[in-house]
């Protein structure tokens, strides 16, 4: 897998072979599981848990 970056979520998407309306709720579950209001703040709590 790799691990740079994408601008647009249809290409995060392509990178993992799901497609983009399945990985934005995936983005969402795990917003809604760290209690991120924005992607922002999820990869600051997800970087704080030791999850990425």
């Amino acid at each position: 897998m790799s691990h740079r970056p994408h601008d647009t979520d249809e290409s995060a998407a392509r990178a993992l072979n799901v497609s983009a309306r399945k990985f934005r709720t995936h983005v969402a579950d795990l917003m809604d599981r760290l209690g991120a209001r924005t992607r922002f703040q999820a990869a600051l709590l997800a970087k704080e848990r030791n999850w990425l």
